[in-house]
């Protein structure tokens, strides 16, 4: 495992080349992201590819075979080759091998950027199909950042308004799939403002579809902003491990979402799954400010 540096006046950020993760960013000296504690969740802010979520009885069906796959993909497990290194931006790669071919059939390129401009740091994803065939994925992200269950607060903007009323939300079940349920929620806003609290975790990830907001933004009970993600994903995840009190929490822009409990459908027919016809790239991007 070899881990990449750059920075400038406000922000050092640190990536591993092992699932091309964040493992540190300092903004001013103060840490963001959470260190990775096994005790409560063993991972930063690992990339989602070429799922996202579970697959239902961790199965998975194209072209009339049947692949088994883990939660989330393979590439958050997988090193990274640097291709890239210049004082304000780093980008990894990830092809496709023997060893994905037997859980995933597709041939890939997966480059994960990492830039700083200014105040933000831009996470950009890009995907490229090289084969002669359709290419079926879903990709996201689940950055953890450090915070205060017990007292902090959630801002939800949508462009550049808070969200008004409530959040409509999937809520993902502890039924040992990972799959999603037929439950749904309602996350009560109070002038775009969700208090954190432990017991909001207990049913595991709030999962909020249809594009209900673009901005999430942590902040602390003296009213300073913490952090910021902005996306452009058509749905996310908030979560903390459940029952835990943990000391973080993740913001996940997804490309994409686990099956539904039951689901045997093929993989082009899975819910918010991405295509890209031969030669196709597909390439999107989040910031952390």
């Amino acid at each position: 495992m070899k881990k990449y540096n750059i920075k400038n006046d406000i922000f050092n950020l640190t990536v591993s080349d092992h699932g091309a993760e964040i493992t540190s960013l300092l903004k001013n000296g103060r840490e963001l992201m959470w260190h990775a504690d096994p005790a409560f969740w063993g991972r930063t802010s690992p990339v989602l590819f070429p799922q996202v979520g579970a697959v239902w009885e961790k199965k998975y069906r194209h072209d009339g075979k049947t692949y088994e796959m883990g939660q989330h993909g393979f590439a958050r497990d997988m090193d990274f080759k640097m291709i890239s290194q210049t004082s304000d931006e780093l980008v990894f790669e990830l092809r496709d091998s023997e060893d994905t071919k037997a859980k995933y059939p597709f041939d890939f390129v997966l480059k994960l950027g990492y830039k700083l401009t200014d105040d933000k740091v831009e996470v950009i994803w890009e995907v490229e199909n090289p084969s002669d065939g359709d290419m079926f994925f879903s990709i996201g992200g689940h950055p953890a950042f450090n915070c205060d269950l017990t007292k902090d607060k959630l801002l939800f903007m949508n462009k550049g308004e808070k969200v008004s009323g409530n959040l409509t939300s999937n809520v993902v079940m502890l039924d040992g799939s990972g799959c999603l349920s037929d439950k749904t929620t309602e996350v009560v806003l109070d002038d775009g403002v969700l208090a954190l609290k432990p017991e909001l975790f207990d049913e595991d990830a709030l999962v909020i579809e249809n594009r209900q907001a673009d901005t999430v933004a942590i902040i602390a009970a003296d009213g300073e902003t913490i952090v910021t993600v902005s996306f452009d994903a058509p749905l996310f995840g908030v979560w903390s491990p459940d029952h835990k009190n943990a000391p973080f929490v993740c913001i996940e822009p997804w490309y994409g979402r686990c099956d539904r409990t039951g689901f045997t459908g093929d993989l082009s027919e899975r819910e918010y799954v991405n295509k890209l016809g031969a030669g196709e790239k597909f390439k999107v991007s989040y910031t952390i400010a």
